[in-house]
């Protein structure tokens, strides 16, 4: 499906208000997306910023809590390449998320690249986890709803986070969703090579990306770092991964929930046409991020069978 004239006409406004990353230091991109203006999200009964044991220091956290009750708990880490990305990035989609499937989102901080390279986002991704599941009483969420997410390389930690409690027999995850995840460090898929730039992401930034947060090529065939490469996906929780069209990391994420199929795991995906990376928030913009949005919060409430909080 061809990008019709609204989404290329928001393509445009992007690609000049942000520069090719990969030309740029990591310091630099994280100045520009802070003081990128953003659309605010909605009121949430309580947001509160803390910090939890992490296994290199504390991570901060930060908590929407739309409800008084137990409720059902999303872990959410944020995209951005493992490299840029924090808690205020991210914070009107967590928002907009902890009311419409009425979960409490613990949105995590984790370290960055290049300061802190692989497996360090992994790590403090897996330790947010096991804590909240540790903390369930405290927190008043019902430890059997817990959904690991994340959008881009927020995505891959999600999914890394799944193989990390399957191996270590930690947190009992229900759940995993994927906003077009990083899923593998192969860059010569067909998606990469139709979508290698003019769509936002472009293949150039994910080789930047992987640059910094793992150099060494050799070693991102593990499973930890690429998913897909995983030589055993049975066990996992049930999943939802959703894609866009014109998107570079779009047939890591299919073929990621097709070996998840394969392995007997309970997964759903969703192909979303005429979108590209990062269009999940864009509701405002595009219907097509607004049926998205609709159809990721749905699964979460039917598979918790939680209410949207109004």
């Amino acid at each position: 499906m061809a990008v019709d004239q609204a989404t290329q006409a928001l393509l445009d406004m992007m690609s000049g208000a942000f520069p090719d990353v990969s030309t740029l230091e990591a310091t630099q991109v994280r100045a520009m997306m802070e003081e990128a203006p953003a659309v605010p999200g909605p009121e949430v009964m309580s947001v509160i910023d803390r910090t939890i044991p992490g296994p290199a220091g504390e991570i901060p956290v930060r908590l929407y809590r739309p409800a008084l009750g137990t409720l059902s708990t999303i872990l959410y880490f944020h995209g951005g390449g493992w490299v840029i990305g924090s808690l205020n990035t991210h914070d009107a989609g967590c928002r907009a998320l902890a009311n419409a499937t009425g979960s409490l989102v613990v949105s995590v901080d984790y370290r960055l690249a290049p300061e802190h390279v692989f497996p360090a986002a992994a790590d403090d991704s897996y330790a947010a986890t096991a804590w909240v599941a540790a903390n369930a009483k405290e927190l008043d969420i019902d430890p059997a709803r817990l959904c690991v997410m994340g959008d881009s390389a927020g995505g891959n930690l999600a999914a890394v986070v799944a193989l990390m409690a399957r191996d270590q027999q930690g947190p009992a995850i229900a759940l995993q969703v994927g906003l077009y995840p990083v899923i593998d460090a192969d860059l010569t898929r067909p998606s990469y090579v139709e979508n290698a730039e003019g769509f936002f992401l472009s293949t150039a930034m994910m080789g930047w990306f992987w640059d910094l947060y793992l150099s060494d090529k050799s070693a991102r065939s593990n499973p930890y770092a690429s998913p897909l490469r995983a030589t055993d996906l049975s066990g996992l929780p049930q999943s939802h991964i959703i894609t866009a069209e014109h998107d570079p990391l779009r047939d890591e994420g299919e073929a990621y929930a097709n070996a998840l199929r394969e392995a007997g795991v309970t997964s759903t995906n969703t192909r979303y046409g005429g979108m590209f990376h990062g269009f999940f928030n864009m509701g405002a913009f595009l219907p097509a991020a607004a049926q998205a949005f609709d159809d990721v919060t749905s699964v979460i409430r039917k598979a918790f069978a939680s209410e949207v909080v109004r």
